[in-house]
């Protein structure tokens, strides 16, 4: 009975961390291929050019590989050091959320100054020398959402390029 349990649950590991390591690698296809297609296509943020969705998909494919891999690896070898392995990395994956959301939680108004005035410069860049990326991400940004600058209209004045209030 028990021997039969403990099958069960190595096999129920076993397809829950291959499904894992499959969107793992869903993921990752995602980030490559937006990577390839974005083209110059570049991210809002000035404090942070390598943000963009193309890496965060990446390396969020990335991680869950991984893990996904080392706990199928785990369960099909059934080797104690694999298994606590594979435990301490989503302990720790568990831990940093838990941070993570305290942080936010805690700091929220802070991000929020912060997450505005980076794209405050960034609209400052916008149709600047260099900055084809940004400039095609503000136009796709304020088609899309169907907004004028940051908080509203009056944002573009401080931009380098104040003669595309106009266009909103």
């Amino acid at each position: 009975m028990t021997r039969g349990c403990l099958l069960c649950i190595k096999i129920t590991m076993f397809i829950f961390n291959l499904i894992f390591w499959l969107g793992g690698c869903g993921i990752l296809g995602v980030g490559v291929w937006l990577a390839v297609t974005q083209g110059k296509f570049a991210t809002l943020s000035v404090s942070f050019p390598s943000l963009s969705a193309a890496s965060l998909f990446m390396v969020t494919g990335s991680i869950i590989m991984v893990v996904g891999f080392i706990g199928c690896l785990g369960a099909v070898t059934e080797h104690r050091c694999l298994l606590l392995t594979f435990f301490v990395i989503l302990l720790i994956i568990f831990l940093l959320e838990m941070v993570s959301m305290a942080l936010f939680f805690t700091y929220t108004e802070q991000f929020h100054n912060y997450a505005q005035d980076d794209l405050k410069k960034g609209l400052q860049l916008y149709n600047t020398t260099g900055n084809l990326g940004l400039t095609n991400a503000w136009d796709i940004v304020q088609t899309e959402f169907r907004c004028c600058g940051v908080k509203n209209a009056s944002d573009w004045l401080e931009s380098k390029d104040s003669a595309s209030y106009l266009l909103c």
